[in-house]
Order: structure tokens, then C-alpha cells, then sequence
């Protein structure tokens, strides 16, 4: 009963992830496939959060696309809907020569390097979706032998805040931001990145303590300063 729970708790908390861009492998969650007989509630709640977290990774895609054209020009003509559904719905294995093969924090690392000339955005996302994918096992669909470790995808949602202050305040040389997001002036205000960021942070962390809970191993809070910029190991 408490496992039940926990899932709609966690199913309410996160109904409200809007699914603009749909996966073209989405059937495999159908809730009536044979492969649901090997799950239990612990299992279809992380292929909950793991899948809301990529559509959120999508969305985020598309919207750093089109408020920074010039790092879509240096992988694609193609609109930002388009190359976005290549890049998660294609066989690549998440290894692109354009961003030198970087995964993970990597990845993550040379978006914000002066001397990086690929595409920031491109290696934002592989490296947020590396990162998510390590601390689950590389997997993103779960059965009842499965085992996660909180710790690691508790360690993940502070990688990924540590990601959006870099996004919202790392400059280059010429004092602009690396990426453009969020916009707060006189004439304009948009939050919807942090948002989408928040979403995946917040679904993140719920699923680490719930599985906090059910595993009985529990979590070491991270207590350095996101302004240090250390990725923290997952």
C-alpha cells in the first residue's frame, strides 16, 4: 500500500508535463503490453520519471534552438522540431563528431569553454540526457531485477541545477551569455526554461527519495555551493 501509494502521489505531482514533442517509441509504455507483467509500481514509476524527463529535455531542445539559431546552423538547415526528432529518435548512440564525442558532464563542461566551437546546444542536451540515462542503470525502461542507486540520481538533479545557474549567468569574453534563456526586462518576461528545468529537477529528486524509502539506502545531501560549478559524481 505504501508503494501505491508513492506512485500516485508521484503520477499527480508530474501529470501536468506537457508532451509537445511525442517519442516515436512512446508505444512501448503501454500499460497493457506483456512487458508490464515484470514491473512492479517502483518500476513503472521510474519509467515515469525517466521518460516525462526526456520529453522535458525535447521541449528544452527545440526552445534553445530558437532563441539561439546560430548553434542550430552549426549541426542542421533543418527547423529546431526537426533536428530535435533526429537527435532522439535516431541511431547514434549519442556519440556526435560535431561535439567531439562528449557525454555527461563532458559534454556539459564545454558548452560554457570559450574555445568550443560546436554546437552548445546540442551538447547541452546529450549531455543533460548522458547524465540522466548513467544514473539509471543506461537504461530507460525498468523490470523488477533492476536495481537503482539514489544516490545517483539524487546527485543528478544537483547536476542539473549547477547547469541551469551556469546557463542563466556563464558569459563568454564579449560578456554574453553562452546560451540564451530566460528573459526578464521591461518588455518581456519569460520563464518557461526554468520551468522545464524545475520539472526535471523536481521529478529527479522525488523518485530518489521514494526509492530512498523503498530500498531502505539512504542519501548523502550535497553540500558544496552550486556557484563552485563541480559536477557532482553519478
Amino acid at each position: 500500500m505504501f508503494r501505491i501509494l508513492f506512485l500516485l502521489i508521484f503520477v499527480i505531482l508530474t501529470g501536468c508535463a506537457n508532451n509537445t514533442l511525442k517519442n516515436k517509441s512512446s508505444t512501448q509504455y503501454d500499460k497493457s503490453s506483456i512487458s508490464q507483467f515484470g514491473k512492479s509500481d517502483f518500476d513503472r514509476m521510474a519509467d515515469y520519471e525517466i521518460r516525462e524527463n526526456i520529453e522535458s529535455l525535447k521541449i528544452l531542445m527545440v526552445k534553445f534552438y530558437k532563441k539561439n539559431p546560430k548553434e542550430l546552423r552549426k549541426t542542421s538547415s533543418d527547423n529546431a522540431e526537426i533536428v530535435a526528432d533526429w537527435v532522439f529518435n535516431s541511431k547514434h548512440d549519442w556519440k556526435f563528431k560535431s561535439i567531439n564525442f562528449a557525454q555527461g558532464t563532458d559534454a556539459l563542461d564545454q558548452v560554457f569553454d570559450e574555445s568550443f566551437e560546436g554546437d552548445r546546444v546540442l551538447s547541452l542536451i546529450t549531455g543533460l540526457y548522458t547524465m540522466i540515462r548513467k544514473a539509471h542503470g543506461d537504461k530507460i525502461e525498468f523490470f523488477i531485477f533492476d536495481s537503482l542507486n539514489p544516490q545517483s540520481i539524487y546527485n543528478v538533479a544537483r547536476n542539473i541545477e549547477i547547469v541551469l545557474w551556469k546557463v542563466s549567468t556563464k558569459k563568454n569574453n564579449f560578456g554574453d551569455l553562452f546560451l540564451i534563456s530566460n528573459e526578464m526586462n521591461e518588455n518581456n518576461s519569460n520563464l518557461s526554461f526554468e520551468r522545464e528545468f524545475g520539472k526535471i529537477i523536481g521529478r529527479t529528486d522525488y523518485f530518489a527519495y521514494a526509492l530512498s524509502e523503498k530500498s531502505e539506502r539512504g542519501i548523502t545531501r550535497a553540500l558544496q555551493s552550486i556557484a563552485t560549478g563541480i559536477f557532482l559524481p553519478f
